[in-house]
């Protein structure tokens, strides 16, 4: 029988917060002991997260107690400051789902491993601080990997949209509905964040590689969801391709090489990634689905938290995708 763990957010009143307390008051291995809010304390979290009225009864904390794993699920810039701030128990993990650790950094005499656990799943089993990557990250990540790993990377053109609630929950002149419907815009053309933990993940995997990923995001006019396609230059056939995509995602269970072209819909509340594959001359094109707050944030976020305490990976992380 597996032991049950204390579990506590740190910024729950926000998307991923919001997507954590509605996965781990589901887990059947976790006991949420709080989430934490300076901005909603003693509301029902329900009354905030509507989603959760009539799944639990827990109010949004001010303080916080000893737990086993802290999910920071504050703004980028904010989880560093926070642990400076609070002094938290050596033998409680960290699992981040800001931007502060992707590249390396370390606060209070803790070191972060990255958690894209398709990169390097044994790591993350042995860490004591996640940082959890990005959502563009991993979308784009998961389509190279195989790539990187083979050196078979060349330069890459990716192209990806996502939606509104990648840009968090507070109000901004392209998050308005009357901005959004019916409208796409592109934005941090060729110098998104996410740039710099995608290359240093990839030149990781193959050091030769010197060239440049070259990012256009794309702003859509729907909530949630990513779809990335990315063009890299190869003389293998699509077939070599496809087994080499198989092989690398074997093990790995919720990233999937899809038999026929992927849509987003079939990743959204999911904590799938799909894959395919597209050949035209030597040009691969691949393109990568997935939920940006579940795969892309939160979710990945319990995967890796499951991995870390030595449970089955996908605990608490079968939810079925809205299909149509």
């Amino acid at each position: 029988m597996t032991n049950t763990i204390k579990a506590g957010i740190i910024g729950g009143a926000g998307y991923t917060g919001g997507e954590t307390t509605r996965l781990l008051i589901h887990h059947p291995y976790v006991e949420l002991a709080f989430v934490q809010s300076r901005s909603q304390a003693g509301k029902l979290i329900s009354e905030l997260h509507t989603d959760l009225v009539g799944e639990t009864e827990l109010e949004f904390s001010e303080g916080i107690s000893e737990v086993d794993v802290l999910f920071l699920c504050l703004g980028h810039g904010e989880s560093k400051k926070w642990l400076i701030e609070n002094k938290i128990s050596a033998s409680t993990k960290i699992i981040d789902l800001g931007n502060d650790f992707r590249l390396g950094d370390s606060v209070a005499g803790r070191n972060f491993v990255y958690g894209l656990p398709e990169f390097q799943k044994e790591e993350i089993k042995k860490a004591t601080n996640v940082a959890n990557p990005g959502c563009f990250a991993t979308t784009i990540q998961l389509g190279l990997l195989p790539l990187a790993k083979a050196g078979l990377l060349g330069e890459v053109h990716s192209t990806g949209i996502t939606g509104s609630t990648g840009a968090g929950q507070k109000l901004q002149d392209t998050t308005h509905f009357t901005w959004r419907v019916n409208n796409i815009s592109a934005y941090k053309t060729l110098t998104h964040q996410h740039l710099g933990e995608i290359n240093r993940t990839l030149k990781s995997l193959q050091p030769r590689f010197d060239s440049n990923i070259n990012f256009v995001p794309w702003r859509g006019d729907f909530t949630r969801g990513i779809f990335v396609s990315s063009i890299v230059p190869s003389d293998k056939s699509l077939a070599e391709l496809n087994k080499l995509y198989q092989g690398f995602y074997a093990e790995h269970p919720f990233t999937v090489l899809a038999p026929s072209m992927i849509n987003m819909k079939q990743v959204v509340n999911t904590n799938k990634c799909l894959i395919y594959l597209e050949k035209e001359g030597n040009k691969l094109v691949v393109h990568s689905a997935l939920d940006n707050l579940l795969k892309g944030a939160s979710g990945q976020a319990v995967q890796n938290m499951n991995l870390m305490f030595g449970f089955d990976e996908t605990s608490g992380l079968h939810i079925k995708s809205i299909g149509y």
